[in-house]
């Protein structure tokens, strides 16, 4: 069995749809349509049946659905061992990072991952923390890279890096004459934040509670749900944000923006690599320890 028709009928599986399909992987429909139906010669039975515009599983494709995932897996393994002896590897990596570690951190460490392993068929998906497990969790990425909290019993969260959030204004903004304010002195103070899902919310929703405050007791301006985007706002507004310290290093270095202290008020978080519970996938497992190395614990 080749290994592509085997990704085929993994995808129509999982979206039930030969259209999603064609979309997830880039081929046409009449593409997928032939693949599976060379499955179907090969083992002499029918995998799908139409129920009106949609399809099911038969029994048979619900036996072959149970099995794919292993023999995938298989694959990835033989084609890293492989490349391990040729001191290469090759393969399809599928992963995923919040918003904020896509933008800043995992595509530098992407570009590299390229140049040392140009073999390599690499795919990044961005999204919110909320998005990206339901990502793993739903097979759509191979490893993903989220900040806060855990939340889901069926993914493994191995602890990657430290982050800070800090409180930043713009320098034109009026309350850059600030230096420092109380957690209650907050309250006054128009706020712009990401939006629901993300971690770095979470975090700041988390660390409010531990004075008693909620979220609907700040004057929150607007949710965005991007940094680059708050980093806009906050240059053409008098409101401030709650930014990754790693975001804001250039904006820094240009005198663009300044961080204001918040007294008794420390926003610490973990950037996780994450993956489904068990082994991760074999390319995987590659990249987390080419991370590691290019970003090793302090």
């Amino acid at each position: 069995m080749s290994d592509f028709r085997l990704r085929v009928f993994c995808s129509v599986a999982q979206h039930l749809s030969f259209t999603k399909a064609a979309s997830e992987l880039f081929v046409s429909q009449p593409a997928v349509t032939k693949h599976i139906r060379e499955l179907e010669q090969q083992y002499g039975t029918r995998l799908f049946e139409r129920k009106g515009n949609s399809v099911v599983l038969t029994e048979a494709g619900e036996i072959l659905k149970r099995y794919s995932s292993q023999i995938l897996h298989l694959y990835q393994e033989a084609a890293f061992e492989l490349g391990t002896l040729q001191d290469k590897h090759n393969g399809v990596l599928r992963l995923g990072a919040s918003t904020t570690i896509g933008q800043y951190l995992i595509a530098p460490l992407l570009a590299k991952y390229y140049e040392k392993f140009p073999q390599v068929e690499l795919s990044l998906l961005n999204g919110n923390t909320e998005m990206i497990e339901n990502a793993v969790l739903s097979h759509h990425i191979d490893l993903g890279v989220v900040e806060g909290k855990k939340h889901q019993s069926g993914i493994k969260y191995v602890d990657f890096m430290d982050d800070e959030l800090v409180a930043v204004v713009h320098v034109k903004s009026k309350l850059a004459t600030l230096n420092e304010i109380s957690v209650q002195e907050l309250a006054k103070i128009p706020l712009v934040l990401r939006e629901r899902g993300s971690g770095t919310l979470e975090v700041i929703e988390s660390a409010l509670k531990e004075h008693n405050l909620k979220l609907s007791s700040l004057q929150i301006v607007m949710h965005l749900g991007g940094t680059e985007s708050i980093k806009s706002f906050l240059e053409h507004s008098n409101c401030m944000a709650f930014l990754s310290i790693r975001s804001i290093q250039k904006e820094l270095t240009t005198g663009q923006v300044k961080i204001i202290k918040i007294n008794e008020l420390q926003l610490l978080r973990k950037f996780w690599l994450i993956h489904l519970q068990g082994q991760p996938e074999p390319m995987a497992e590659a990249f987390m320890r080419f991370a590691f190395r290019e970003y090793p614990k302090k």
